[in-house]
C-alpha cells in the first residue's frame, strides 16, 4: 500500500493506483507531486520520474533535496536533454532520455526499462512514477494522441502494482479535455489557491 504524504496521510493508496493532480500555475503542483514521490523514497521504495519541462539535472537535484534516503532508488526518464541539444545525452543508471515530449513510443520503452530493472534487478516491489508534466505532451500532440499515450502508461502502473501521479496546468485546457482526461485516473487532487493565498487542496476518488 502507498500513501499521498500530506494529502492522505490517514490513508492507504491500494497499488497500481493512478492519481492526477490538477491546478493553475504557481500553486505548488510539483512541490506536492515530489514530496509524495520523496516519501516513498524514505521507506526505500523505488522512483521513477518523467520530465517533460526541465532537464534530469535539476528534476534530480529537487527530489533529492526532499528525501532523507542518503542513496534512493530513482531513474529520469529526460524528455528535454535531447530536444534542446544541450550538454551530453547518454543513458546512465539514474537517467534514460528520450528525443522530446514527442517521442511518446521512447518515453514508454525508457519506463519500461526501469521498471524491470527495478523489480528484476534491484528487487523493489513498491514503486512511485511521476508525469511532469501532461500540459506539456498537449503543446506538442493532440488529445487523442496524449490520452492513448496516458492509456498505456496508466495501464502499465497498474499492472506494475506502482503509483502513478501525473501532473496538469488545469487552466491551459478546456473543460472537455481536462474531463476526457480525468476519466483515465483513479483519483483526482485539485489545488488552489483561496482569496487569502493559502493552498486549498480537494481530492476526489482517492478513498
Amino acid at each position: 500500500m502507498y500513501d499521498l504524504a500530506d494529502v492522505r496521510p490517514e490513508e492507504s493508496i491500494a497499488p497500481g493506483t493512478n492519481v492526477l493532480i490538477a491546478g493553475p500555475p504557481l500553486t505548488g503542483k510539483r512541490n506536492l507531486a515530489l514530496d509524495v514521490l520523496a516519501s516513498g523514497a524514505d521507506g526505500g521504495e523505488g522512483t521513477i520520474i518523467v520530465t517533460t519541462k526541465d532537464s534530469a539535472g535539476k528534476v534530480l537535484t529537487e527530489f533529492t533535496t526532499r528525501t532523507m534516503n542518503d542513496d534512493p532508488d530513482v531513474g529520469v526518464v529526460d524528455c528535454v536533454t535531447k530536444q534542446r541539444g544541450i550538454g551530453t545525452a547518454d543513458d546512465d543508471p539514474r537517467i534514460k532520455y528520450a528525443s522530446s515530449p514527442v517521442d511518446m513510443t521512447g518515453i514508454g520503452i525508457k519506463l519500461s526499462e526501469y521498471l524491470q530493472d527495478f523489480y528484476e534487478v534491484r528487487g523493489l516491489t513498491e514503486n512511485r512514477i511521476l508525469l511532469h508534466s501532461i500540459s506539456t505532451l498537449l503543446m506538442y500532440s493532440d488529445l487523442q494522441t496524449v490520452f492513448r499515450f496516458l492509456h498505456v502508461f496508466t495501464g502499465r502502473i497498474q499492472s506494475a502494482d506502482a503509483l502513478g501521479v501525473y501532473v496538469i496546468d488545469s487552466t491551459a485546457h478546456d473543460d472537455q479535455t481536462m474531463n476526457t482526461l480525468k476519466q483515465l485516473f483513479d483519483g483526482v487532487v485539485e489545488i488552489d489557491e483561496g482569496g487569502d493565498g493559502e493552498q486549498t487542496i480537494r481530492t476526489a476518488g482517492l478513498s
